[in-house]
């Protein structure tokens, strides 16, 4: 399992489940931390078929985190409808496999789906807001994404450094100056503006609202810089 899973982190999905294989045939049996592997590994949707019925068979198809990794690996395949059959089977559900979803859905561009699924996430969490989020931003869906954003400050939720970088990607698609400062100064407050990643995107984000100036002061102030942020400048 150690090894299919570092095959796996590392990009080499073919080698994963070259050795996912060679497990089986050696009779050993798969664990779940085996099957969660095996699915972020896989790179078609041939692959994951395979995987899930060896879930199936290994009596795993219950699990919520198996569950959960199967549903990722259809949104991933483009295979949403196969997703939610398996998101409905599962035997309850939990925000993380809610929030595979919504991904999932976002990830084909279903995004009434991905809200609809959002809407019925009993008790939301932070992750769970930014998935929706993120669909928005990622989709071109800036407006929505900001209406989100504010709703869920109001709630009381904290923004991670994902949430802050799809709000100020979003606010970058509608050139919404007046949103990005009040974003900037949230991003300031929670200590995240030497944050390579949000440094690069509020450096974009004032660029693209067309105050360079303050992209380049931002820039040097970053305590790091990477090709992104250079690129981004």
């Amino acid at each position: 399992t150690a090894m299919i899973a570092a095959y796996g982190q590392n990009g080499n999905g073919k080698e994963a489940l070259t050795l996912f294989r060679q497990m089986q045939l050696e009779g050993v049996k798969p664990n779940k931390i085996t099957f969660i592997a095996v699915l972020d590994a896989c790179g078609s949707l041939t692959d994951g078929r395979e995987s899930h019925a060896a879930i199936v068979n290994g009596g795993f198809e219950a699990d919520v985190v198996v569950g959960t990794a199967l549903v990722n690996m259809y949104g991933k395949c483009l295979k949403p409808e196969d997703a939610k059959t398996v998101f409905d089977n599962m035997p309850q559900q939990n925000v993380f496999s809610y929030t595979a979803m919504i991904t999932a859905y976002a990830h084909n561009g279903h995004l009434k789906d991905a809200r609809a699924v959002f809407d019925k996430i009993p008790q939301r969490d932070a992750v769970s807001w930014t998935a929706m989020i993120t669909a928005y931003s990622q989709n071109g869906h800036g407006k929505e994404a900001l209406e989100l954003f504010r709703q869920m400050r109001l709630e009381g939720l904290k923004p991670n450094k994902i949430t802050f970088i799809a709000a100020l990607d979003a606010c970058t698609s509608l050139a919404a100056i007046a949103m990005g400062r009040e974003i900037h100064a949230a991003v300031v407050n929670r200590g995240l503006e030497t944050d390579a990643v949000v440094g690069t995107a509020l450096v974009n984000m004032y660029g693209k609202c067309g105050i360079p100036e303050e992209s380049r002061i931002l820039f040097y102030k970053m305590p790091q810089r990477d090709v992104v942020s250079w690129t981004a400048m």
